[in-house]
């Protein structure tokens, strides 16, 4: 069978690999070894973006040395973001939680504040935001997001009245 770096328990664009069960996954997160494994593969992911992450314990990241080649490739080649997507849900899957939350304020920050990953803003703000598992960090993120929104009128991603009141 077809191995898969970030694996979920949905069917993805590799159609010979099969979803994972709940059962497997918990076997994943009970094992170090695989769990060692599945951070390696998210560091080399991450470089392969542009991004290195600077604390494994918390998931916080920073733009490599490298990040201005890297982010060219993001921008032009848009089967990134489903693979960024994948990457998130994993994330989500495995107990990495606060990865989730790190990676999309690394996007929403690029993207809205940064611009410089133009193309990756609409995914980032359609799907990578959407992958979070805590509803509070959510609307932390979709918050900031909105914040940084321009123009900030045509932000759809949340209810206006609840931004506005939102802390």
């Amino acid at each position: 069978s077809s191995f898969r770096l970030f694996p979920l328990r949905e069917h993805g664009m590799n159609w010979r690999a099969r979803p994972l069960t709940c059962q497997e996954i918990l076997a994943f997160r009970k094992s170090k070894e695989v769990m060692d494994r599945f951070i390696r593969a998210y560091r080399l992911m991450l470089g392969f973006y542009g991004i290195n992450l600077v604390n494994e314990e918390t998931g916080e990241l920073e733009r490599a040395e490298n990040w201005r080649e890297r982010f060219e490739n993001l921008n032009r080649f848009s089967h990134n973001n489903l693979r960024i997507t994948r990457i998130l849900k994993c994330l989500g899957e495995m107990g990495y939680e606060d990865y989730q939350v790190h990676l999309v304020k690394f996007f929403l920050t690029e993207t809205l504040v940064e611009e410089t990953l133009p193309n990756v803003k609409r995914s980032a703000l359609d799907y990578f935001l959407f992958t979070v598992r805590s509803k509070e960090k959510r609307r932390e993120l979709v918050h900031y997001a909105w914040q940084h929104f321009k123009p900030q009128s045509s932000f759809v991603w949340g209810p206006r009245d609840k931004l506005q009141k939102y802390r």
